[in-house]
């Protein structure tokens, strides 16, 4: 995700996505089709059994508040597994990195995944301290209006248990690539909600790239905390973008490696750190799957073309062709949009990308092909930020006076949390619930 200035973009006529009707939830039967007074019903469930499952704190100014700030809540994932978590470090020896003269290439992965017990394990951090740390003096670089101080990112906690010994029951593996400058770990609302539901989620962090990426020890060329290299929009530097998307393929396809060589009882982990209990014994390496946002889901969608691993993916707002090199040119298009998938896609769009006019030429290629593995949908009354943890997170720096109305609009959008992130959830766990059923 990229710095964006306040502009609604182009609104698309038509009646919402929560008026067009729901897909099917695993074990809900089929919605769509439903009326609005059934959809606003389900909505306001939805929301009913967020917030009462210790989900989106509702922040008022002076509450919630320490000493260092203000402590912020991650909403309940609704599925029945209890979740496991823990890191990888993994280094890729026969690649260098593109960003910092680097001779080997580092890769940070978080797993999250359905958990035997979780008794006597702690809940982990969002992020790690050293992150939480930088977080706040980068960021509101990327996200304009997100507050500088007043907020204890180190405090927020997921609801994931460091080292729980992971079911024996061989699950299906879905990997997240984030936005451009964004870290892996403003993806843990989705991948709480998927690890939930019975799958093994894969966060992925891409250092050089990411805002704030902690690693467990400095090394000669980079300090412990490594932070981006982007100071502006990386597509407005066709070369750079290429450089962004390349890298990040290569870093999924890489991960992919390393889970075989975990899936095989080997320990990928470049510190030998100790795993998980069977987490190995959980993956199912014959069902796989990727999601991403922005340019996570460029990340996505090509390296489904490019790798057979992958089966189905989730594009979240992400440009399929390169930008132009020269103005009033058009960008070449990624060979995803130019031939088409024979594999599920879903490009999954908001009303207010600033960027929608720009996207819509390499999406129009996509759904253009006549395979019939393409869908699209749109989730009217937010924006670009609302697949990420800032849906929850910003409303409630907002109530606390953190945050102007504008700002969050502009982010992500004004439909209230309690809609948006249940929404968001839907939408992806009903995709891969069709293509990569759990049974």
């Amino acid at each position: 995700m990229f710095r964006k200035s306040v502009d609604e973009g182009e609104r698309a006529g038509g009646s919402s996505a929560l008026e067009r009707g729901l897909e099917g939830v695993p074990g809900g039967g089929q919605m769509a089709g439903v009326n609005r007074r059934a959809v606003t019903k389900s909505a306001a469930l939805a929301a009913t059994m967020l917030l009462a499952g210790g989900g989106i704190a509702q922040a008022q100014p002076g509450k919630a508040r320490t000493a260092k700030g203000l402590t912020v809540r991650l909403p309940a994932p609704t599925g029945p597994h209890p979740i496991g978590v823990t890191t990888l470090y993994l280094v890729d020896r026969a690649r260098r990195d593109p960003w910092e003269p680097l001779p080997v290439r580092e890769v940070m992965v978080t797993v999250f995944y359905p958990a035997r017990t979780v008794r006597g394990y702690p809940v982990a951090p969002q992020m790690t301290r050293g992150a939480a740390e930088r977080l706040p003096f980068i960021e509101p670089l990327f996200h304009e209006g997100l507050p500088a101080k007043g907020v204890n990112w180190a405090a927020i906690r997921t609801h994931a248990h460091t080292g729980a010994p992971a079911q024996t029951v061989r699950r299906p593996v879905l990997l997240y690539s984030p936005g451009g400058g964004d870290p892996r770990t403003l993806g843990t609302v989705i991948a709480e909600e998927l690890a939930s539901r019975g799958y093994v989620v894969v966060t992925i962090d891409h250092p050089g790239d990411g805002s704030e990426v902690e690693f467990p020890h400095a090394r000669a060329g980079r300090r412990k905390v490594r932070e981006t290299v982007f100071r502006g929009d990386p597509r407005s530097d066709p070369k750079m973008f290429r450089t962004v998307v390349g890298t990040r393929i290569a870093d999924t396809r890489f991960v992919l490696n390393q889970l075989e060589a975990l899936a095989a009882g080997r320990n990928p982990d470049a510190e030998g750190r100790p795993l998980p209990e069977r987490l190995g014994r959980a993956l199912d390496l014959r069902r796989v799957g990727i999601y991403g946002h922005s340019a996570g889901g460029t990340t996505a969608a090509e390296t489904m073309y490019e790798d057979r691993r992958l089966h189905a993916a989730i594009n979240m707002e992400g440009f399929l062709d390169h930008p132009p090199a020269s103005p009033g040119q058009e960008g070449q298009l990624f060979p995803i949009a130019r031939y088409g998938t024979d594999r599920p896609l879903l490009l999954l769009g908001t009303d207010g990308f600033r960027y929608k006019k720009e996207l819509e030429r390499s999406w129009s290629a996509m759904l253009a092909h006549q395979h019939g593995c393409t869908s699209r949908r749109q989730l009217d009354h937010t924006a670009h930020g609302v697949f990420t943890d800032y849906a929850a997170i910003v409303p409630q720096l907002q109530a606390a006076g953190l945050m102007t109305a504008a700002h969050r609009t502009q982010l992500v959008g004004a439909l209230d949390p309690a809609v948006s992130v249940p929404l968001v959830r839907h939408h992806v766990l009903s995709f891969f619930a069709r293509h990569l059923p759990v049974c």
